[in-house]
């Protein structure tokens, strides 16, 4: 008989929920209620916790999980928590509790098991590291660059707890199958990565029927043929398999309401807050500057490749060249005011009335020049998947490196990288990320910003 071992989180998990509740009713005690509705409020809210903790994954953690989606998740269950408080004291209004009181114990309860999450999060990761607890051992099936990579992956990154026991390459001479399974046996594996590449579709059903029959989990390594390097969507049609070769998050309806009503609110607080003031002020010292329009207005593709005209303050001097070459360094083009603009990137305020008008969004691949974009989409795989969604002010690919001027064809090629990445991965915690990384470096400054 077949056992798994090592399967920690089985523990893990039901006792930091038991934890989590206690710390709840415990702070309920101490600052929210004082008569005979604590009962009440225990079962309702260990109950409610239980089924949105649940539904949300709150307790999905796992060794490979990144800080930010445990953010995340702690930002969704607690906005569920404070409404599923404030419903409560609604519905027993006698309770004699103020909102400033449950206010209070919303805070002390997210940071309470925000401290605990994190926590064990990183006294697990410390135990794997330096103890080499909570490990799990693991055979790597097929040698190539990718079973590689990944080996190395595992050797430098000893707080993720695996630990590589040996790597199999079916090329070797008396290496089976067979061969191959007896040693899995005896070494007590836990995790199996096989290379798709490396065998054939036989040999991979022998592989699934092994591990599913000896407890073993089985992951496979992408091939270089780059189709499961996708994040492929899974959906039955009737009893028919189907795989969508990309999934983009924004399309959900409930996503694009989120996204434009992130756009709308930032863009009347920028309008509001700054141009209405700032715009004034700078058409001032453009004029000075040089002659010629306060405002610059260029033809850029957006979403599904449509055209749209898209604003910015005027930071050249007025030429025919403007549509057809990218600004380089020390350009001389660029006005003194200009200048200023560009690093700052305040030249690009002006976009958020592109914003309003739903031709862009706050966040997303920038738009390129039409003359630009034509001679990239001939010339860059994949460069038109940037246009599935619309384009942003700002963008993953621009806070990590690949702003400004594209000097050669790796600037592009990474930025599109970057670019579909974003559409297959969006969330609004990642636009709130970029915008503030941003912001950071508009004030502190950027290399590539002239």
């Amino acid at each position: 008989m077949a056992y798994r071992v090592g399967r920690y989180s089985v523990y893990i998990r039901p006792i930091i929920l038991f934890l989590d509740i206690v710390l709840i009713i415990a702070i309920a005690k101490l600052f929210l209620i004082e008569n005979n509705h604590f009962v009440i409020y225990v079962i309702y809210i260990a109950v409610t916790w239980f089924v949105t903790c649940y539904k949300s994954h709150f307790y999905d953690i796992y060794r490979y999980t990144k800080p930010v989606r445990i953010i995340s998740l702690l930002v969704l269950q607690f906005f569920i928590f404070t409404l599923l408080v404030f419903a409560f004291f609604g519905l027993f209004q006698d309770a004699g509790t103020s909102p400033q009181r449950v206010l209070k114990y919303v805070t002390y309860v997210f940071l309470g098991i925000t401290s605990l999450k994190f926590g064990v999060f990183y006294l697990l990761k410390t135990y794997r590291a330096v103890l080499g607890g909570n490990h799990r051992n693991v055979v790597i099936l097929g040698r190539n660059k990718e079973t590689e990579e990944l080996t190395t992956f595992f050797y430098e990154n000893k707080e993720y707890g695996y630990e590589v026991h040996k790597i199999f390459d079916i090329n070797e001479p008396n290496v089976s199958l067979n061969s191959i399974f007896s040693e899995i046996l005896s070494l007590n594996v836990d995790e199996v990565y096989c290379s798709i590449e490396q065998f054939t579709n036989e040999q991979l059903r022998e592989i699934a029927e092994f591990t599913d029959n000896h407890l073993k989990l089985l992951k496979f390594i992408p091939d270089n043929r780059e189709l499961f390097t996708k994040k492929l969507e899974y959906q039955y049609l009737g009893i028919t398999p189907i795989l969508s070769l990309r999934r983009i998050p924004i399309d959900a309806p409930l996503n694009h309401f989120t996204k434009r009503f992130f756009d709308i609110v930032m863009s009347i607080v920028v309008i509001v807050g700054v141009l209405s003031w700032l715009t004034p002020l700078l058409a001032i010292l453009i004029k000075l500057d040089s002659k010629g329009p306060v405002f610059f207005k260029q033809k850029r593709n957006g979403l599904d490749y449509h055209e749209f005209d898209c604003y910015k303050f005027r930071s050249m001097l007025p030429n025919d060249d403007a549509d057809l070459e990218q600004v380089s360094k020390n350009d001389k083009r660029i006005t003194p005011i200009g200048s200023f603009l560009r690093k700052t990137s305040i030249d690009e305020l002006p976009q958020f009335i592109n914003v309003i008008k739903g031709d862009m969004s706050v966040v997303g691949p920038r738009p390129h020049m039409v003359s630009h974009t034509h001679m990239y989409a001939e010339r860059i795989d994949k460069f038109m998947v940037r246009h599935f969604i619309k384009p942003g002010i700002t963008g993953l690919a621009q806070v990590s490196g690949y702003r400004g001027e594209v000097e050669n064809d790796g600037d592009i090629v990474n930025r599109v990288k970057y670019d579909i990445f974003y559409v297959e991965n969006w969330s609004l915690f990642l636009d709130v990320k970029i915008v503030l990384t941003t912001l950071y470096k508009a004030i502190t400054g950027d290399d590539k910003a002239y």
